[in-house]
């Protein structure tokens, strides 16, 4: 199923307002390992953000981080993985940043994916971020499918309310947890946020 979904991504045509990076065969490998540590690791807790972000994701092509964060990491499954991930601009997003200075050295990393996988931007301005339309977030909705399919996660949580309105409509049987996501004022709450994630007995 790993296969089917980078095969789907790889595919997918960028436009005047989507971007696809997963075109780029180093960040589409980027993903692949990443995602392969998670299956190895049985990562059983599944966080959904909105959509890459032209400084984190959409260079790097595994969510929720920037160049600059796999780059310093201290957290040993990014220290074991740096050797493999290719990284072409290294600069740093506010998200990531947080994140990954919350998992800290050794932190059970969960699964990290969003709503709409592609950068969506303002057309015709690549270094901008936009919300995911509703069509776009029906097309997400496919990707994450394939996603609950590999990992079969126990507990789902949302970053922020986009990414929780993806989820209740493919999931409306779970339970999905809700985190205020970092930016404009929000690190406090979603630092909050994170930290219930890892008191899910599925993280122990």
């Amino acid at each position: 199923m790993l296969d089917i979904l980078l095969e789907c991504l790889s595919k997918r045509k960028s436009s005047a307002i989507v971007f696809n990076q997963y075109s780029d065969k180093d960040i589409l490998n980027n993903l692949k390992v990443f995602f392969e540590y998670l299956v190895k690791s049985k990562s059983k807790v599944l966080l959904i953000g909105e959509a890459p972000g032209y400084k984190g994701c959409r260079l790097t092509g595994i969510p929720f981080t920037s160049g600059i964060a796999i780059k310093n990491t201290r957290h040993e499954a990014l220290v074991e993985l740096i050797p493999k991930i290719r990284l072409n601009k290294t600069i740093p997003e506010n998200t990531a940043s947080i994140l990954w200075e919350f998992l800290g050295t050794n932190k059970p990393i969960p699964i990290l994916w969003n709503a709409f996988p592609f950068h969506p931007h303002k057309e015709g301005i690549l270094e901008s971020n936009r919300k995911p339309n509703k069509e776009e977030l029906l097309e997400g909705s496919e990707y994450l499918h394939m996603v609950n399919e590999i990992f079969r996660p126990k507990k789902v949580f949302a970053l922020g309310r986009v990414g929780e309105v993806s989820l209740r409509a493919l999931f409306p049987e779970k339970e999905i947890g809700y985190i205020r996501h970092p930016s404009y004022g929000g690190k406090k709450q979603f630092i909050e946020g994170v930290s219930k994630v890892f008191n899910q007995p599925s993280l122990k």
